[in-house]
C-alpha cells in the first residue's frame, strides 16, 4: 500500500532551498508527501509562504512573527498579517511564541506579540502554530489566559514533558513531533510519542532545521518526515501507515481542509 504524509511544518522560503527550491517542490509527492504546511516566520517569509502557496495546490501557509523577529512587530505588520491572512490557502497564524533560548528579542517584547498573534488568531478564527523552546510555563500561561472556547492549534516541534503537553491537549491543541524524537538521545521525545493521544499527534521536519536519524547534520526536507512517522510506529507498536493516516486526518481535522 502506498503511503503518504503530511508535513505539518516546514520553512521552504529558507534561503537554503534557493538553489533547488522548484525542483524539491516538485518532488514532493513522489517523495510520499501529500502536502505540506509552509510557516512564514516574519513578514518577508509569510509573503512567500502565501505566494507559494497560491502557486503549488498541496502547499498551505502559515503567517506570522516567529520571537527572535518580535522586536521588529509593529501595527502596522500586524495589519499586513491580518491582510495576509485574508487569502484562501492560508490556515494558520505561526509560527508565533516564545524562545528563552536565544533571547534574540528580550522576553517583555515576546510576550507582548505572542499574545497579539494569539488575539489575532481568535479573531480570524483561525488555528495558531507554537514555538516554545525553554519557556514552557510561560507559554503555557499566555495561551491559556488568552484562551476562549473553540481556539486550537499546534506545539510544533514539542520538547516539554507528557504532563505538560495533557495540558496544552486539555487547551484543545495538538502535539507535533519532529526530527528530535528519531535522536537517540532525546529520552522525553519518544515518552510523549508513546503516550500523547494518537488523535492529538501531528509530525514535522521543521525542515531545514532538526533533520532525523539516520541524516542528521544534513539540510532537512519533507521527504523526511517519513523517518519521524517511523520512529513513532516503533515507539507506539503500530504500523507506519496507522501514524500517517492518523496524522493527516488529525492535519486535516484541525484546519477545517
Amino acid at each position: 500500500m502506498e503511503i503518504k504524509f503530511i508535513d505539518s511544518h516546514v520553512h521552504l522560503d529558507d534561503e537554503r532551498f534557493d538553489d533547488d527550491r522548484e525542483e524539491l517542490i516538485k518532488s514532493l509527492y513522489e517523495n510520499d508527501i501529500e502536502s505540506v504546511l509552509n510557516l512564514g516566520s516574519d513578514l518577508s517569509t509569510s509573503k512567500s509562504a502565501v505566494k507559494l502557496a497560491d502557486e503549488y495546490s498541496f502547499i498551505y501557509a502559515a503567517v506570522g512573527c516567529h520571537p527572535h523577529d518580535s522586536k521588529y512587530m509593529n501595527e502596522n505588520t500586524m495589519n499586513i498579517f491580518r491582510e495576509l491572512a485574508k487569502n484562501k490557502k492560508v490556515i494558520g497564524i505561526g509560527e508565533i511564541g516564545l524562545d528563552y533560548y536565544y533571547d534574540n528579542s528580550d522576553r517583555e517584547t515576546q510576550r507582548l506579540w505572542f499574545r497579539e498573534q494569539i488575539r489575532l488568531s481568535k479573531e480570524l478564527n483561525l488555528p495558531y502554530i507554537v514555538h516554545d523552546r525553554d519557556a514552557h510555563e510561560d507559554v503555557f500561561r499566555i495561551m491559556k489566559e488568552e484562551h476562549c472556547s473553540g481556539t486550537r492549534g499546534i506545539l510544533h516541534c514539542y520538547s516539554g514533558s507528557v504532563e505538560m503537553a495533557r495540558e496544552f491537549i486539555k487547551l484543545g491543541f495538538y502535539i507535533s513531533l519532529g526530527g528530535p524524537v528519531t535522536f537517540k538521545k532525546s529520552k522525553i521525545p519518544k515518552l510523549v510519542a508513546k503516550e500523547v493521544p494518537i488523535d492529538r499527534l501531528l509530525i514535522e521536519t521543521d525542515c531545514p532545521y532538526l533533520t532525523p536519524e539516520p541524516f542528521r547534520g544534513k539540510r532537512n526536507e519533507p521527504k523526511y518526515v517519513r523517518y519521524v512517522a517511523e520512529e513513532i510506529a516503533e515507539i507506539r507498536g503500530v504500523q507506519v501507515s496507522e501514524i500517517a493516516e492518523k496524522t493527516k486526518s488529525n492535519f486535516k481535522n484541525l484546519f477545517n481542509l
